[in-house]
């Protein structure tokens, strides 16, 4: 049943881009802009409804927007050399090395030892290790990388194989407790800081570490990552297997490659979590880690993995998923999104409770098109604005994009979401029932809550988060 509505709506999808694709300019808008659209209308409903596999709708995306001619080459395949593919990358090599020398089964056996064996246990701890990690480790796609082998190994100590709702389940709460608490720790994600450096630019305003922090991580940090446990133990019920020994005084000794593995592992938390020190960017951290793990005479991953155990297809989705994004941006279609979203809305001040949410509902409702990354880069440009029909100090304004970013409706928006899930062996259709229910449950109960903490804290009336 749910194969033919799959095939019903990747059907419609594909004849309204044909149909989009062919129109006539109207309206001021050009030709260019009008096939871009549709070429992002095909990738994100074929994305959303998995009708092809998602690295083939990336490689259709390139092949038509390069014979279309919508945009530079530089921009089509610009997530090609972007910082966040070759993050995918190492993080692929790094998994593969955890999982070939065992570290990753040794790591789960520590963890369900100090976690407990029990289903709601295991993911109650998974979420709040990634929202630990999150502090220390500025890379959402580093904390994915490093955890979803860690979790797979505990998933099969437990007894869940692959494809069972435990597996499942512990795979998801992992990735998303890496991603959506991590929206209230400042340099903790790409579309953080892109925010900062956005409001930074345009508007010399900066951000402060704690005060962010004290504005966000109550709802979005900590209430977000309880509702992330709670509709994972429900959407994805199961019971342990197997319960595995955790006395640790039966434990192997370390083998030679996992020592090895630590050493590289451990050296690339330190140089992460100094970044602020030396200015190396995270991604090139992680790739000289797993140059290092690849070098014949290490020896943590031999020449034939890297063909054989390496699954190549997330890096063309990342990609892919870039190019969209810089395709919107590049176009105007997001510019022109967000004036008639803005049109559409009409502020009001004095309103602050329905500004407040139509805020909200605006930059989560840009992240489909323009992926997490792209709302500030839409929306920031529109703040001053938006400030002034508000009511709203221009800080608070800002402000409201961090939450909607966190409202992740489809998981193509975030590439480390999707990277986690394909690590994991987890199907986007599987992670849309958690993606799709944490967006309702953030939007319909943690959203008002989020008003009520803001009032408290009195920011729809001066701006205390960022200063000039």
């Amino acid at each position: 049943m749910m194969g033919k509505i799959r095939s019903v709506a990747a059907g419609l999808i594909l004849i309204s881009s044909i149909i989009l694709y062919f129109m006539p300019s109207t309206g001021g808008i050009s030709r260019e802009v009008i096939r871009a659209s549709a070429l992002v209308v095909f990738a994100i409903g074929f994305w959303a409804t998995g009708a092809l596999p998602e690295y083939l709708t990336a490689l259709i995306f390139f092949l038509i927007a390069m014979i279309s001619k919508v945009a530079l080459t530089t921009v089509v395949f610009s997530g090609f050399h972007s910082t966040a593919l070759w993050l995918v990358f190492s993080g692929l090599v790094l998994a593969a090395a955890v999982k070939r020398t065992g570290l990753g089964q040794r790591l789960a056996h520590r963890l369900l030892g100090f976690f407990g064996t029990s289903y709601v246990a295991v993911i109650s701890g998974i979420v709040l290790l990634g929202m630990l990690v999150a502090f220390f480790m500025p890379s959402t796609m580093g904390r994915v990388a490093l955890l979803i082998p860690v979790a797979v190994a505990m998933a099969e100590r437990l007894g869940f194989s692959e494809g069972s709702p435990g597996r499942n389940g512990m795979v998801l709460a992992a990735t998303l407790g890496c991603f959506a608490p991590s929206c209230a720790v400042l340099p903790a994600n790409v579309p953080n800081m892109v925010l900062a450096g956005t409001s930074e630019n345009l508007y010399n305003l900066t951000f402060s570490y704690g005060n962010y922090l004290k504005l966000h991580y109550p709802v979005v940090g900590f209430m977000k990552g309880i509702t992330i446990v709670i509709l994972t133990r429900f959407l994805f019920p199961d019971r342990v297997r197997s319960v595995p020994s955790t006395h640790h005084g039966t434990a192997e000794p370390f083998s030679a490659h996992e020592w090895m593995l630590t050493l590289i592992l451990s050296g690339t938390l330190l140089l992460w979590g100094t970044d602020f020190l030396h200015g190396v960017s995270p991604a090139w951290v992680a790739l000289a880690a797993a140059v290092v793990c690849m070098l014949p005479f290490i020896g943590v991953l031999p020449a034939g993995a890297f063909t054989q155990e390496i699954n190549f297809g997330p890096i063309f989705y990342v990609a892919g998923v870039l190019g969209v994004g810089a395709v919107v941006a590049k176009t105007g279609i997001g510019n022109i999104l967000g004036r008639e979203l803005l049109e559409l809305i009409g502020f009001e001040p004095g309103h602050d409770m329905r500004n407040f949410v139509s805020l909200v509902i605006l930059s989560t409702a840009v992240s489909p098109v323009a992926t997490a990354v792209g709302v500030p880069a839409i929306l920031a440009p529109l703040s001053a604005d938006i400030a002034e029909a508000t009511g709203f100090p221009l800080v608070t304004v800002l402000m409201t994009q961090a939450i909607g970013i966190s409202n992740l409706i489809l998981p193509y928006q975030v590439p480390p979401v999707v990277v986690g899930m394909q690590l994991g062996g987890v199907s986007i259709t599987r992670g849309m029932r958690l993606t799709l229910a944490l967006a309702a449950v953030s939007i319909f109960i943690l959203m008002p809550i989020n008003y009520l903490w803001w009032c408290l804290l009195g920011v729809f009336g001066h701006a205390s988060i960022a200063s000039p």
